[in-house]
């Protein structure tokens, strides 16, 4: 998956500029075959363990190997960065503007992104994770749109920082640990003392929790999303806040258990004011983009809640909301910054008029996929949403008051979602100017890409909400692992 990105972005970056069509099949071929790759591993993958490790002995002096496999933590990430993969190229089928550029600059941030996933040595992982960052600037600063070049500048200004977080905290970690490698299998066996760990934990935790949209260090998020063109805001959402919480997970929380329950209460306490913030921020906007863009703030508040729990069941629940907020995140997006935009040539709610009897297909599947964002039943983020609130209700680490105000962020959504369908869809404009014939006449329908580009996103999070176990099963054996490391540490 690593090789076909990076080549898929060589190979689209040497095209000439002027050939758009066939630079846009080599985006689909490259995109749907990191998809194609990461179904067989699914589908092969017994449920334990690490499958299809490679190890290369990297760079001998710092003990940094190439050490690359997958679990069942990294499946569903790698399942969900393919699919927005390939819906991102649909859903800018029509683009034309140095298309060579900005599809090699894509499958670079992809290729970054399989790589972190795929990491088994923290110093690779760290590699891969910087790689990741540099593409989002020139996707916003060159192709985005409202204040594009502060939005790209704030967000890897904000990258930046928590990486130099990571950075002394893979370092605390490596010599407290007197490790000859920097490979997850040998950094899980050290034997670190508490107060490294509980040292150590909160600058890992929040160097990647800033990627993850975690409060206070959220607010790139609204404003790069905003920024940026669909295909980036699908990756943004959809993908690259999800970077950010499996380093929580996989590096902050798998090898620091005593510092992991040590700031589980702060973890917690940062987890519930994401998750209500941002669906009250979502609330108050005016503009149908920021009002996603602060709903994904608040949905990965679930991500932080599942984690703090330290228990199987929250953690089940964090994963599997990576994976149903990464699905409808980028259906979202895709909707808003491109299907409706596209048509209306507009974002702000109060200029849309009557769009219900003038883009009736397009206005229900944003519905459905609302639905589906506020945790309907049936839909991904219910099951994800349910583990995430029965495992932080039975963690001694998350107290009933947390708990409380995570399911009044569940109503909070609720209304905002229902609110902001309403404006934009059924309400009209009162203006005696706004009642004429063209602003009543119907948008063009669909494109066929879009369509596609739907059914896979939505589809998806309906598939894994009803069968939530082609998952989850998938899961446990992976998280059994953390949560036995964390139970016997003492």
């Amino acid at each position: 998956m690593v090789i076909l990105s990076f080549a898929g972005a060589l190979a689209c970056g040497l095209m000439p500029a002027a050939r758009a069509r066939q630079i846009r099949w080599m985006a689909l071929v490259t995109a749907a075959l990191g998809l194609i790759t990461a179904l067989h591993c699914c589908l092969r993958y017994s449920g334990e363990g690490m499958a299809d490790e490679l190890d290369l002995n990297w760079i001998p002096s710092l003990g940094a190997h190439f050490a690359v496999g997958y679990d069942g933590i990294s499946l569903p990430l790698l399942l969900v960065t393919g699919l927005v993969a390939v819906c991102g190229v649909l859903f800018t089928w029509d683009l034309k503007e140095r298309a060579n550029e900005f599809y090699a600059y894509y499958f670079a941030l992809i290729g970054g992104v399989y790589g972190v996933f795929l990491s088994l040595d923290l110093f690779l992982l760290f590699v891969f994770y910087e790689i990741a960052v540099v593409p989002k600037y020139f996707l916003i600063a060159t192709w985005g749109g409202t204040r594009k070049d502060y939005a790209a500048m704030k967000l890897v200004l904000y990258s930046f920082a928590g990486s130099a977080l990571v950075l002394l905290g893979l370092l605390a970690l490596y010599f407290g640990a007197h490790a000859t490698s920097f490979t997850f299998a040998e950094l899980e066996k050290a034997n670190l003392s508490a107060s490294l760990q509980c040292v150590a934990f909160p600058l890992l935790f929040v160097g990647f929790g800033v990627l993850a949209g975690m409060w206070p260090f959220h607010t790139w998020a609204p404003t790069g999303h905003v920024a940026a063109p669909t295909a980036a805001s699908m990756l943004l959402a959809g993908v690259v806040m999800k970077l950010g919480a499996y380093g929580c997970l996989r590096v902050a929380i798998g090898l620091l258990p005593l510092g992991a329950k040590a700031w589980a209460p702060c973890v917690a306490a940062l987890a519930v004011v994401n998750i209500v913030y941002g669906a009250l921020v979502a609330l108050r906007q005016t503009d149908f983009k920021f009002v996603i863009g602060y709903s994904s703030v608040s949905h990965m508040g679930f991500v932080l809640l599942g984690l703090a729990t330290l228990n199987q069941t929250g953690l089940t629940g964090a994963v599997l909301q990576m994976f149903s907020h990464g699905v409808i995140g980028a259906l979202l997006f895709a909707l808003v910054g491109s299907v409706i935009y596209s048509r209306t040539h507009t974002r702000q709610l109060e200029e849309f008029h009557l769009l219900m009897a003038r883009m009736p297909v397009i206005a229900w599947v944003f519905i459905v996929a609302g639905m589906a964002s506020m945790g309907l039943p049936g839909f991904s983020g219910f099951a994800a949403e349910l583990h995430v609130l029965i495992g932080a209700w039975q963690s001694p680490w998350v107290s009933p008051l947390i708990v409380a105000l995570a399911g009044a962020g569940i109503v909070a959504t609720f209304a905002y979602t229902l609110v902001k369908i309403h404006e934009a869809f059924f309400r009209g404009r009162s203006s005696a100017a706004h009642t004429n014939g063209e602003l009543s006449a119907p948008y063009a329908p669909m494109t066929v890409p879009e369509i596609i580009g739907c059914a896979l996103l939505l589809g998806s999070a309906l598939v894994v909400g009803l069968f939530p176990s082609l998952l989850t099963d998938k899961m446990q054996a992976s998280l059994k692992l953390i949560v036995d490391r964390l139970q016997a540490a003492n």
